[in-house]
């Protein structure tokens, strides 16, 4: 499947055209998309692909489409890229995931975003990784607390509406020397 790296039970890939239309299909769950605005019109998960998918060529990295190795099944994604946002921790990459809801519960968050930061530290040489999500996303903030990241503290998300449900985010961060795979 030309994977660029594994978990134990994950395969991280570039993405590809056939990935479209499950990715339109995850992207348009409104329970995939509880912590963000809006879920995504076909048209702009497209343009989310491309994205990613040049900011691959680009960087060497990005939110990698995820495969389960088991059932050989496109899951979601997970990954790095440049945090798009000015934080007191920036400039630095941001790690991140998305996975569909038959994906949720079995850990692939954890086990992904674990393999994606030893990838992105071992061969990509960061020396620093950030992560955000809203206050009210607790399932995330708890991913990111399992991967050892440490709360930094709150800001609100400068690309939403002032009192918007979702404006307050929780950061964290994490540090080369601070990993332990």
């Amino acid at each position: 499947m030309n994977h660029l790296f594994y978990s134990e039970r994950l395969g991280f890939r570039q993405w590809r055209p056939g990935d479209l239309p499950h990715f339109m299909e995850m992207n348009a769950d409104e329970e995939v998309m509880e912590f963000f605005p809006s879920v995504l019109k076909p048209e702009e998960t497209s343009d989310l692909l491309a994205r990613m998918a040049n900011h691959q060529i680009e960087h060497g990295y990005t939110f990698f489409a995820v495969d389960e190795l088991e059932t050989s099944e496109f899951i979601g994604f997970i990954g790095v890229i440049d945090c798009k946002i000015d934080l007191d921790c920036t400039p630095c990459p941001e790690i991140g995931w998305r996975l569909k809801r038959s994906a949720w519960g079995k850990g692939f968050a954890t086990e992904g975003a674990r393999a994606c930061l030893k990838y992105g530290f071992d061969a990509l040489g960061f020396d620093k990784v950030c992560s955000f999500t809203p206050d009210l996303n607790v399932r995330s903030e708890h991913v990111m607390k399992k991967l050892g990241m440490k709360k930094q503290g709150h800001f609100k998300h400068p690309k939403l509406e002032k009192d918007h449900p979702l404006e307050q985010h929780v950061l964290y961060l994490i540090h080369q020397d601070e990993f332990d795979l």
